[in-house]
């Protein structure tokens, strides 16, 4: 991995560990939750993974956070799941989880980019997104990983914010643009979303400062395309994960892609 790529996700490994913590407060509620047999798995997700007991023995989920959608899988069919994060605190969050609902689950903290090569070959999906891929900063390598992973005839499930929403900004009633270049986006920023993570104890201006990328989606589809991957499913959808524009005037909803899904199988 290139100095520049590691020192980026290094300093989002502290950003996550800060807001993690977040995570570490909500635990029993995550427990309480997927002890009650509530997958978090978007339906979006779930139409388009189908059973997954018809077909997926095993899943990895990359930048898994806390474990919540890991262990969901299970719920939905998987046979045992795998989840890796670079933040120590969401990984020690994942396997607390796991522990106290004694669920088939291993767990990795480590770069995306340097995933244990004794996991190549293993999994027959490799599921990700909802505000993950905006943290890689080396597309290609990204892509050549979920490809090493995968077994033969295995699948990749992307389900992440569109682009798009990056030019507008969040907290306006109607889409405003904000200056951003579609084509290439990085910011630094401090500081998590209201609707999100919101508020943290450390001071904005003490925290460690964390670095985004917006990937086009063409970029995505070119990146796994060489990795040898073939692309299958691509939907750009109105749905989000998440209240992107809160404040949006209710009449101009759903006039944009909020969100897309993308899904890629390694040939057998």
């Amino acid at each position: 991995m290139k100095k520049e790529i590691k020192d980026l996700h290094q300093a989002n490994r502290k950003a996550w560990n800060e807001g993690a913590k977040h995570y570490s407060e909500e635990l029993q509620k995550t427990i309480d939750r997927l002890k009650a047999g509530i997958s978090s798995v978007h339906p979006l997700e779930r139409q388009n993974l189908g059973d997954l007991k018809s077909w997926c023995e095993s899943a990895v989920h990359l930048q898994c956070a806390s474990g919540e959608d890991t262990l969901s899988l299970l719920l939905e069919g998987a046979g045992a799941v795998t989840g890796i994060d670079i933040s120590e605190v969401h990984i020690d969050n994942a396997r607390k989880t796991s522990e106290a609902l004694n669920l088939p689950a291993t767990w990795h903290c480590c770069d995306i980019l340097e995933i244990p090569e004794s996991l190549s070959g293993s999994f027959d999906l490799v599921y990700t997104g909802r505000g993950s891929i905006c943290w890689m900063h080396d597309l290609e390598a990204w892509a050549a990983v979920v490809a090493r992973l995968l077994k033969p005839d295995g699948v990749l499930h992307l389900f992440d914010d569109h682009p798009i929403t990056w030019l507008f900004d969040l907290d306006s009633q109607a889409y405003q643009y904000n200056g951003a270049d579609y084509f290439d986006t990085m910011e630094e920023t401090r500081g998590w979303p209201s609707t999100y993570i919101g508020e943290l104890a450390v001071p904005e201006a003490e925290q460690a400062p964390k670095y985004e990328r917006a990937w086009p989606i063409g970029k995505v589809f070119e990146a796994l395309v060489k990795a040898g991957l073939t692309v299958f499913h691509l939907m750009e959808q109105k749905e989000a994960y998440w209240d992107i524009y809160p404040d949006l005037r209710p009449e101009l909803r759903g006039r944009m892609p909020l969100s897309y899904t993308l899904m890629a199988r390694k040939p057998a």
